[in-house]
């Protein structure tokens, strides 16, 4: 038996790459005397922070490097060395992840599942849409190594797993992520939620300060000055106005928001309205403006907010991640959707009940019933997006081929169905829906025979039907089945919704059945 040959992967256009970083370091150092000499300005410290992330960047991407033989695989990059003989390796699969730079907006990379359980995705091969040859090529033999020197391995032709986004066998750091932070972040929001209400219950309670009031108390009590302005000062919304005052009194400017830079004019006779030390009202002849009051509702409304969003979608794809943790890697996992939605409907709710009873949520009978009706509709949600993303296991194509008076409906019909390959009645993918009924099966690009392509049902046969997997791509929904079918010695893939699969493969039945 021919052993494999080594395999030793590094990035390409390492000249351009070597060029980046010398470019960036020098650029770097440039801004950094600059700065030393010069002293600090936003302009050098953001040119050099930037020359100096473009060549750590570049460094990082071209140190990395793959080697894999007969000892095993190893990996390397500028931080981090990793290696593994290949009888500790399980399989070699394929992991998609969305590149914004990369043509076709995917780039497929290397996942390693080792025999513990655990993945790790090396940084070489990348294959963009540009380098997926090169990428299929250097794919196949490190598996044939895998095979060669392995243990218990799967078959060298046996197809290779892809692990998308949506796949079954992704952890969801980012999702885990997200709710963490959501809910740190409501937890942190709902501890200013009681001293912002007695803030607020304080400055409504406020009353003018008398010359009985002791100095102690009258910073909880309205004070009065009068003044008059000399100019205000305008600017952009996201730059500060100022109004000015005469002979600095009771002290030279005051910083307001544009619109009473705006009313307020030069020479205008103000009352300034002190409470806390600080100004909370300018009163003049034509235009009063109020210093805005954090409001305690607000407040507890976005800490509801957060803490909804966080119980929602982050926690709902942890949640389908681990109801689901026996699928195959590559199967993709229903559409978290249902979940927002019981989301959606949480905040219609909660939200009001948040903002208008902030520390008095279970003071009343209204409130307490509020409380009570709305956590049985979110219950009744979270029910419905439960038993909306249940995994139905495909049936067996000879099941599906069975007549049933559900689903064969009379006169024609269009069902949301796609080929998923390109064929000669289905050429560049073209086909989103499939004609049944009146004539014969084709497939049309909309719900109406326009550009039909006839179906050639005496070529097909049912091989097995499945559920989607992530080397279908994103545009296949997570609850669709794949029926796979055999075109004259060839795949190809037939996807739509269960039902929909369902009758047409009862549609094509006079042609379409298994073959012993």
């Amino acid at each position: 038996m021919t052993e494999p040959r080594e395999v030793t992967c590094r990035p390409g256009a390492p000249r351009a790459l070597w060029s980046s970083v010398a470019i960036g370091a020098a650029g770097a150092g440039t801004a950094g005397a600059w700065t030393a000499y010069h002293g600090p300005t936003p302009l050098s410290l953001s040119f050099g922070a930037a020359l100096a992330l473009i060549a750590v960047v570049a460094l990082h991407v071209v140190t990395a490097r793959v080697d894999a033989d007969a000892h095993g695989l190893r990996s390397r990059t500028l931080l981090r060395r990793w290696s593994a003989p290949w009888d500790e390796i399980a399989d070699l699969r394929i992991r998609l992840r969305h590149a914004s730079g990369s043509r076709g907006g995917q780039s497929r990379h290397v996942s390693v599942l080792l025999r513990n359980g655990r993945r790790r995705t090396l940084p070489l091969p990348i294959g963009r849409a540009q380098e997926l040859p090169q990428f299929e090529d250097e794919l196949t033999a490190l598996r044939a190594l895998h095979h060669h020197y392995g243990t218990d391995v799967p078959p060298e032709s046996s197809r290779v797993p892809v692990i998308a986004d949506h796949s079954a066998g992704r952890v969801p750091v980012a999702a885990f992520a997200w709710c963490v932070t959501l809910l740190v972040c409501a937890g942190v929001v709902a501890a200013f939620v009681s001293d912002t209400a007695a803030d607020q219950r304080a400055w409504e309670a406020a009353t003018p300060c008398t010359a009985a009031t002791p100095v102690a108390q009258r910073g909880e009590c309205l004070s009065h000055s009068s003044t008059v302005i000399t100019r205000t000062d305008p600017n952009t919304p996201k730059k500060t106005s100022w109004v000015y005052f005469a002979d600095d009194r009771p002290f030279e400017r005051l910083a307001v928001p544009v619109e009473a830079a705006d009313n307020f004019r030069a020479g205008d006779k103000v009352q300034l309205t002190f409470w806390r030390g600080e100004v909370r009202t300018i009163t003049g002849a034509h235009y009063v403006w109020h210093r805005h009051v954090q409001s305690a509702g607000g407040l507890a409304a976005l800490a509801s907010l957060a803490a909804a969003a966080a119980a929602g979608y982050p926690a709902a794809l942890l949640l389908l991640t681990l109801r689901n943790r026996r699928l195959p890697d590559d199967e993709v996992l229903p559409s978290a959707l249902p979940f927002a939605f019981a989301l959606a409907g949480t905040a219609a709710w909660l939200l009001p009940l948040s903002y208008l009873h902030p520390t008095t949520l279970f003071a009343s009978a209204t409130t307490i019933a509020w409380a009570a009706a709305g956590t049985l509709a979110t219950l009744a949600l979270l029910t419905w997006a439960w038993r909306s993303t249940k995994i139905r296991p495909p049936k067996r194509p000879e099941v599906l081929e069975e007549p049933t008076d559900l689903v064969d409906l009379p006169g024609e019909g269009f069902v949301r169905a796609r080929f998923l390959d390109h064929t000669d009645y289905n050429p560049h993918g073209f086909g989103t829906h499939i004609a049944l009924g009146d004539g014969p099966p084709a497939v049309t690009p909309g719900p109406d025979r326009f550009a039909a392509r006839r179906i050639p049902v005496d070529r097909l046969t049912v091989r097995t039907v499945r559920r989607v997997r992530g080397a279908d791509g994103d545009t296949v929904p997570g609850d669709w089945h794949i029926a796979e079918l055999d075109d004259g010695g060839r795949t190809v893939r037939l996807a739509a919704a269960p039902d929909d699969l369902a009758r047409v493969l009862r549609e094509l039945r006079p042609a379409v059945h298994e073959r012993s």
